[in-house]
């Protein structure tokens, strides 16, 4: 494989080398936070979603926060296919109306991007919500105290308390954010999830867009969204401050018949925490991911996408008025990331079995 890498757990590098991988070992899909560096996993979840998965039976969860509840909602669609490849293409187009040379405001960002999500899942939320086999699950950050609601001088003071809280323990950072999960009622979340304030609420055909919405409302670039339906009262912000790559102790989820956790990223590595992202002693492997398989792009193949890099948020910044540009180059390497659902292909139709490398 010259795109793909292939890292897994212990118990799943096992597995891999008895029995390879089939689409009836997986249980549990996970998408991490990230902006548009979730793009370059887009024909990678065309091809799991839309060909390779259905090829089972089995239940799936799948946990999303941030771009990545987009694009699990994306995956839970009656045509998968083609509404993940809808939801890169509307994600790409993004273009705010904004003064020359200023970045637009957070609450234009919030209205166009908020009728978008609608645009794409108002009309499917029952259809989405009765698959016969998928189980969505998106993640969302509840301000407490000073981030309880929304304001000029509390949001950033709030921001700061959580940082500071954070780098003394994850755990602090619960004073300051709940993690609240909108899961499929069907089959709630089944998560120990102990380490901070967490609440799991229903998701519901009135408050998922609204859940979607909020998951990916990264602070500062969007407006909090507030007083979800069916949700406690307060400010609901991205999932990603809580569970940036959603590192969660997946074993408890799994079963002898689907004991896998198959987890396309960008990145070989699983940061717990938006704010833990300085903190390198934060992101090694723990016994947490034993069963995953993380599906990565290696550092060469990224090397030769636009600009050397993956597409980032940076991106809006650097090119600025450039609009066109940026399009094109994110076109560009979404186009050129077929490769890596091309080799996942190979592999999993038969394929000589690639170097599979540990989670560290």
């Amino acid at each position: 494989m010259r795109a793909l890498r292939v890292l897994a757990g212990p118990a799943a590098l096992q597995h891999l080398r008895e029995h390879g991988l089939r689409p009836a070992d997986v249980g549990v899909i996970p998408a991490a936070a990230g902006g548009p560096k979730g793009l370059i996993l887009n024909p990678l979840d065309r091809f799991i979603f839309g060909h390779w998965l259905p090829k089972s039976r089995q239940v799936v969860h799948l946990l999303g926060a941030s771009i990545g509840s987009w694009r699990m909602a994306a995956a839970t669609c009656p045509d998968a296919d083609a509404a993940l490849a809808r939801m890169a293409a509307d994600y790409i187009a993004q273009d705010y109306p904004h003064s020359p040379g200023k970045p637009p405001t957070a609450a234009v960002v919030s209205e166009i991007f908020g009728a978008k999500l609608s645009e794409h899942f108002q009309s499917l939320a029952p259809q989405m919500l009765t698959h016969p086999r998928l189980r969505l699950h998106v993640f969302t950050s509840r301000g407490r105290h000073l981030l309880r609601r929304e304001g000029k001088l509390r949001t950033p003071l709030g921001y700061g308390g959580a940082f500071v809280s954070n780098l003394l323990g994850r755990r602090g950072l619960g004073h300051w954010l709940e993690r609240v999960v909108f899961s499929d009622p069907r089959d709630p979340l089944p998560l120990p999830l102990n380490d901070f304030r967490t609440r799991e609420l229903a998701l519901t055909e009135d408050n998922l867009c609204p859940a979607v919405l909020a998951s990916c409302s990264i602070p500062f670039w969007l407006k909090a969204v507030q007083d979800i339906p069916g949700a406690p009262a307060g400010a609901y912000w991205d999932g990603g401050i809580t569970d940036y790559h959603l590192h969660l102790p997946y074993r408890r989820m799994l079963n002898s018949q689907a004991p896998l956790v198959l987890y396309p990223h960008f990145q070989p590595s699983l940061v717990p925490g938006w704010l833990d992202k300085m903190l390198p002693r934060r992101h090694a492997a723990t016994a947490a991911l034993d069963n995953v398989i993380v599906l990565a792009p290696r550092p060469e193949w990224i090397a030769g996408l636009p600009g050397a890099k993956l597409p980032d948020r940076e991106d809006f910044k650097a090119l600025g008025d450039e609009v066109a540009t940026r399009m094109q180059r994110w076109r560009a390497a979404v186009a050129q990331s077929q490769q890596l659902a091309d080799e996942f292909a190979q592999w999993v139709d038969g394929g000589p079995s690639p170097e599979i490398e540990p989670l560290r």
